[in-house]
């Protein structure tokens, strides 16, 4: 008789699950309207200067409008950036995703983790962590008061992951 495996099931409690995305304030309807108001705008100068015979304005207008445009679409398209932090039991994992879909990630066993962030408002402060001589800045495109929320938001689940009893967290 073949001898019989069992698998143990180790169900991991989530502590933190959050994700992080560059803030646009103007959304798809205001980028329509705002387009809307720019072309208007360059058609009616670009008319007028066609009228007094400097049609090379109207075609510089229009180029305009394109550049405005494609600005936009870039910022939109750098929007779609997002980092994913995830503290269970066993690790904290961020999960990078770049504007053009692909995902890269990195795993710290929490016991070691240290979160450095300088407080001070100056926006070029990074939010870093490190562990085992690798370090990771995350949310770069983050205000510094949203950088100091998230430095808080893991300072706090790593201490509730330090307090839970003996045997429940997994170190590596």
């Amino acid at each position: 008789m073949a001898p019989v495996h069992t698998l143990a099931v180790h169900e991991r409690t989530v502590l933190l699950d959050t994700v992080l995305r560059p803030h646009r304030s103007l959304g798809p309807a205001g980028f329509r309207l705002l387009m809307g108001a720019v072309a208007a705008f360059c058609l009616t100068i670009g008319i007028v200067f066609a009228s007094l015979g400097a049609w090379p304005v109207f075609a510089f207008l229009g180029l305009d409008v394109l550049l405005v445009f494609l600005a936009f679409r870039w910022s939109y398209r750098s929007a779609r950036e997002r980092e994913r932090i995830r503290l269970d039991t066993e690790a904290l994992e961020i999960v990078r995703t770049g504007a053009d879909g692909r995902a890269r990630s990195w795993r710290f066993q929490p016991h070691w983790l240290r979160i450095d962030f300088d407080e001070s408002g100056d926006p070029s402060d990074q939010l870093r962590l490190s562990s085992h001589g690798r370090s990771l800045v995350i949310g770069a495109f983050l205000a510094p008061e949203e950088r100091a929320k998230c430095a808080k938001l893991l300072r706090d689940g790593i201490r509730r992951w330090r307090s839970l009893p003996p045997g429940f967290a997994a170190p590596s």
